[in-house]
């Protein structure tokens, strides 16, 4: 059974910073790419960044800069360092492992509140 596992979140004032961690089990993490997502209320789920198994990484705009996402494959476990925060950056925060175009796994998200 495949599970993922996110820790980290809380409550942060603004240009503060957190760092959330996932951890997956019961595959082969190292083959393939992660995503952190996040969703706030009366909003869609968003991609926030994602790193593919060769490293390479992507981000949203509105991260960039301030976000950086990194992969431990000895440890089976990908991080989101989040500096700089801002209080629209106040989510549910989601671990994703995507198997291929239809298949991926989601962990129980975790929740980042950025507020003074």
């Amino acid at each position: 059974q495949v599970q993922l596992v996110e820790s980290g979140g809380g409550l942060v004032q603004p240009g503060g910073s957190l760092r959330l961690s996932c951890t997956a089990s019961g595959i082969a993490f190292r083959f393939y790419s992660m995503g952190w997502y996040r969703q706030a209320p009366g909003k869609e789920r968003e991609l926030v960044a994602s790193i593919a198994a060769g490293r390479s990484t992507d981000y949203a705009d509105s991260v960039k800069g301030r976000f950086t996402i990194s992969r431990d494959n000895a440890k089976n476990m990908v991080y989101l360092q989040m500096n700089s925060l801002k209080p629209e950056d106040t989510a549910v925060y989601y671990c994703n492992l995507r198997i291929d175009s239809i298949r991926s796994y989601w962990g129980q998200g975790t929740q980042v509140t950025v507020s003074s």
